[in-house]
């Protein structure tokens, strides 16, 4: 019976050691985490943005597709999987076929194709050539695969690759009201995800960068080590990228007077080439274009025009008298302020206009935030893992995405339909809960994405061990019975990986103990054991804690301790 039982009980994996080195806790938080992953074997990297997938990287992996496919199943979306290579025409027609970050490749007739980053052009033609009635509508398609893109630093590992395992899903709806709804079920199901790998995400309004679009929310682990930079306001609560969080100067600050700073301007036709938008900031802080939308909406910040060119719009005396210009001015600066030359001999001057008092450069730290007016602003670093995006007809229009609708009065008209882009970086929130979740002793995974849940160590109780393993039901369980590593060599391992929990089988028996590896975010197993009858003592180190109990009850007691890992 003990035979029959051993072959149904895991070992850990052939590929599964870890150096002295990183065995010291004195040693091992000196070493970035990217470096953490290859040298613990999760993955290998061939070269700088490139990953091979170890066997333990893989168990980590599958978990978190298959977290991230039950919350897009249970939002009703519907599975695709889109070729990776896409060809340059769709690429040409939005306009983003010259993307820095594209890789570009030719076959061997010379026609041209990319190896996709996203997939927007790509699903657009999809359903361009799928469907042709709104009664199709609406539709919400998502994959998960490898995406690619020209990082010209690649770095941090899994953070900033060149190739990166991603889900992207995509909505198509016939009118706004219903994309907007679509946009909230996906940002539901986006809370869902992070809920379940129970570190604290922060939902922060973003730019839409070029993706396009008019509306988007990016989704950060706060920590340290982020590349991001998010303000939140004291009073609103508001968070946001530093691309979309306009501010006022504090009234304390020691600001230079608006009449001493310099400024630099920068020039923007309106879509229309109507009007010349001439924005002056102060030359020491970093302007944020994104910020005129605010105030001239139909503003044309695609910067397909020099300053040079845009300039000529406005050159011509024959067209000049019907053109419009108007002067928006920071906050910290005012008609005063050491402004450049106005380079346009204007005609018409009441056609001149000046704004002032308008937020046009990054906040810093302790200015006010602008959106009420009474708040301090407080900045923390980030990593970003996902991002949403409401497109509007950003992609429909261009790949002349339509549906016939019928109108109120009977007639039948076709229109674009109205999209949404939704992505998550899988290999980026494996490289994210990484960092965040790490100490001394190494990596501590999140129950619901680490590669098993309990490592049970024999310790001289082989045939125990086994049963032990058996007892433990639906949990995860991988059994280290490595005759050549000592005790507390396979719990500092077990540890190093980042396996929630270590049940350590030995001369005791059937006393055995549970060691808490994992990071805990709530007490609820404290609710467990005051409603139990069995003995369950505990006992609380330096560094872990462990939980004595029989072997009957190890599963009770294992079960608990995950729930709130």
């Amino acid at each position: 019976m003990i035979l029959l039982r051993r072959l149904h009980t895991k070992s850990v994996p052939r590929l599964y050691s870890v150096s002295s080195e990183l065995l010291d806790s004195q040693v091992l938080p000196r070493i970035p985490t990217h470096e953490l992953l290859a040298r613990l074997q999760y993955v290998s990297p061939p070269k700088p943005g490139l990953v091979h997938w170890m066997p333990m990287g893989m168990l980590v992996l599958n978990k978190m597709k298959q977290l991230v496919h039950k919350h897009m199943q249970d939002a009703g979306a519907e599975e695709i999987s889109l070729s990776a290579l896409s060809h340059s025409d769709l690429w040409k027609q939005t306009g983003r076929w010259g993307g820095a970050e594209l890789f570009r490749l030719k076959d061997s007739k010379g026609a041209e194709y990319c190896l996709a980053p996203t997939c927007e052009e790509e699903v657009t033609h999809l359903v361009q050539q799928n469907v042709a009635s709104y009664k199709n509508l609406p539709l919400l398609f998502y994959q998960i695969n490898t995406k690619f893109r020209d990082e010209k630093r690649p770095r941090s590992g899994l953070l900033r690759g060149r190739e990166f395992v991603m889900k992207d899903a995509y909505s198509f709806d016939v009118s706004e009201a219903e994309a907007m709804r679509a946009y909230e079920t996906m940002s539901r199901a986006y809370a869902g995800v992070f809920a379940a790998l129970r570190a604290p995400c922060v939902r922060a309004d973003a730019d839409t960068g070029e993706i396009g679009g008019s509306m988007s929310h990016e989704w950060h682990y706060v920590h340290a080590a982020g590349e991001d930079t998010l303000f939140e306001c004291t009073d609103c609560g508001r968070t946001s990228n530093v691309e979309m969080t306009p501010s006022f100067p504090a009234e304390d600050a020691a600001e230079p007077s608006k009449t001493s700073l310099e400024a630099a301007v920068a020039y923007f036709p309106t879509i229309d080439r109507s009007t010349l938008v001439c924005a002056y900031y102060p030359v020491s802080r970093a302007f944020r274009p994104a910020f005129l939308r605010e105030t001239v909406p139909d503003i044309d910040l695609s910067g397909t025009l020099s300053e040079e060119e845009v300039l000529a719009l406005f050159r011509d005396e024959a067209t000049i008298i019907d053109k419009r210009v108007v002067r928006i001015m920071d906050s910290r600066l005012d008609s005063r302020s050491n402004l450049p030359d106005f380079p346009v001999k204007f005609a018409n001057r009441s056609l001149v206009s000046t704004l002032t008092d308008v937020p046009l450069v990054e906040a810093e730290e302790g200015e006010l935030c602008a959106h009420c007016d009474s708040g301090t602003l407080r900045s923390s670093r980030a990593i970003e893992v996902a991002h949403t995006f409401y497109l509007g007809d950003r992609y429909t229009r261009a790949l002349d995405c339509t549906v016939e609708v019928p109108g109120a009065d009977g007639t039948v008209s076709r229109q674009p339909v109205l999209m949404g882009c939704y992505g998550i970086g899988i290999s980026r929130i494996i490289a994210a809960l990484a960092e965040i979740n790490r100490d001394s002793h190494g990596l501590r995974w999140p129950a619901a994405i680490a590669p098993w849940h309990v490592t049970v160590v024999d310790a001289g109780a082989q045939e125990q061990a086994h049963e032990v393993a058996r007892s433990l039901g639906d949990m995860e369980v991988r059994l280290d019975a490595r005759p050549s590593v000592r005790l507390g060599r396979k719990i500092r391992e077990s540890h190093a990986m980042g396996i929630p929990l270590v049940l350590v089988v030995g001369k005791r028996y059937p006393t055995v103990e549970i060691e808490v590896r994992g990071r805990q975010h709530g007490r609820s197993w404290e609710t467990v054991r005051q409603e139990s009858s069995f003995d369950w003592i505990v006992e609380t180190g330096a560094s872990h804690t462990k939980h004595i109990v029989d072997c009957a009850n190890a599963p009770k007691v294992a079960a608990a301790l995950l729930a709130d890992m």
